[in-house]
């Protein structure tokens, strides 16, 4: 069973656990903050109603000693329901004189003298249940008073409860609009993570198309710098695997084309030779004929051989120092009879030693396929010339000749594989077309470069690099 989430899911908990969160650490901040406020301004109150009290009652005491009960009795009422908190006067002996507090709960008969010892002149106050004279924690203020001789003490006390349906009430009214944003913020996510990952999906369904062949599909631009970022990247992957696939195509078609070539002229000369249609005498020609092609059948498997193993990285260099003259001299006595016969110069050889750290044997191929490709193109009385120029770890090495050169169509294309220029397909019937594909990868392998330039009319020059000592020196 799949239990893999969308990227949707994913992104829509997590910016939903986000917000959530965010609800949750607000709400107990501002919770705090209330519950805080609640306490400061109800103590502010409490501490204010009291002073007020207690100068009242000091008048009244003044003014009238005889009867001066009822008149402060019904103020304290007055300031018990105006500020939602109970008062309670009474003397230095703690003995109640009047409450306003309607409770059981908060009704004692007399307050402990420890329980008075937190009020004096100046109102204080104090949350606790007053040395036990209450039988519930409460938030109270007072202070101690003279009237006519005689000390006594205003209280004012409100109980927790009064707090807690404070909180309660926030804590309702925050609930219910955090449920409505919370909601709308949800519905909001999901729309914006559609709308995210729709990108996403486009740039999967054109992946199934190139994953089925078709390369002309492309990712559309975003104006989300990220996403055009990655449009741009896959479809320059696409234009690579487009590519790629041309070239893959275009290489079974030559390598078919190669194959299929000498293998049909060998299979019609050997039917020839064994029903007896070539006459006795010219079975030697043909036999020469047949031995050509199959030589070329084994440069092109060998040829191919070598790029798959440079391609893949099997193909490691036996580097040693060695002159370079020794591959190119090897390989101009090879070609001497075609050097004769084209009446061709060869300059530039008359140098002193110049070393090279390289494969001998690659570096060898490198010659002899730079070299041939010289000999074949190079005019009749023209010239082949050699130049070296050593350039720090590098040395760079020039084979130019003289001839007809190549127009500027043909310079892109001359080390791609099985690119045969027309008038290489009129000169060279043995060649496969991998000689100079070849010699770039063996002087890459080398850590070098090699580019071509040409005159139409005047000549071609192959100039590359290849290193004269260890890269660590």
């Amino acid at each position: 069973m799949n239990k893999r989430k969308s990227i949707v899911f994913k992104y829509f908990a997590l910016c939903t656990a986000v917000i959530l969160i965010s609800f949750i650490c607000l709400g107990a901040v501002l919770l705090l903050v209330s519950s805080r406020y609640f306490i400061d301004e109800k103590k502010s109150l409490m501490i204010k109603n009291t002073e007020a009290l207690v100068s009242f009652t000091q008048n009244e005491l003044e003014k009238n000693p005889a009867d001066w009960k009822a008149a402060v009795t019904t103020k304290m009422h007055e300031y018990s329901i105006s500020s939602n908190a109970d008062f309670l006067m009474c003397n230095s002996s703690g003995y109640i004189i009047y409450n306003t507090a309607a409770s059981t709960e908060v009704e004692p008969t007399v307050i402990s003298e420890k329980g008075l010892e937190p009020f004096g002149e100046k109102c204080s106050y104090t949350y606790g249940k007053c040395d036990g004279a209450f039988t519930q924690n409460l938030h109270i203020t007072g202070m101690s008073f003279s009237g006519n001789g005689p000390v006594y003490y205003m209280l004012a006390f409100s109980s927790k409860t009064q707090q807690e349906n404070y909180m309660w009430n926030i804590t309702e009214v925050f609930l219910i609009s955090m449920v409505g944003v919370l909601a709308v913020a949800m519905f909001l996510v999901y729309i914006v993570t559609l709308k995210f990952t729709d990108p996403i999906k486009e740039i999967a369904e054109v992946s199934k198309k190139i994953g089925n062949g078709d390369f002309s599909v492309t990712v559309p631009d975003y104006d989300v710098e990220e996403y055009e970022q990655l449009s741009n990247a896959f479809n320059e992957m696409a234009a690579s695997l487009k590519n790629y696939d041309t070239m893959r195509n275009s290489f079974l078609a030559n390598v078919s084309h190669e194959l299929r070539t000498p293998m049909t002229s060998m299979s019609g000369f050997v039917d020839g030779l064994l029903d007896g249609t070539i006459p006795k005498e010219e079975e030697k020609h043909y036999l020469k004929i047949i031995s050509s092609e199959v030589r070329r059948l084994a440069r092109l498997v060998r040829s191919m051989l070598n790029l798959a193993k440079i391609e893949a990285g099997e193909l490691k260099p036996n580097l040693t120092s060695f002159s370079v003259l020794e591959p190119i001299v090897d390989t101009l006595v090879t070609f001497e009879p075609r050097i004769e016969q084209k009446r061709i110069e060869i300059q530039g050889l008359d140098v002193d030693r110049v070393n090279l750290y390289a494969d001998n044997d690659l570096v060898h191929q490198v010659m002899y396929n730079l070299i041939e490709n010289a000999i074949k193109f190079v005019d009749e009385d023209g010239y082949i010339r050699f130049t070296f120029t050593p350039s720090g770890d590098m040395t760079v090495i020039s084979i130019k000749n003289s001839g007809e050169g190549l127009s500027e169509d043909e310079l892109p294309l001359v080390f791609d594989r099985f690119y045969k220029t027309d008038k290489s397909r009129g000169l060279d019937k043995t060649g496969v077309g991998l000689g100079l594909n070849i010699v770039r990868s063996i002087i890459k392998l080398h850590g070098g470069k090699i580019m071509v330039r040409s005159v139409k009319g005047e000549y071609t020059e192959f100039i590359f690099t290849l290193p004269n000592k260890p890269s660590d020196e």
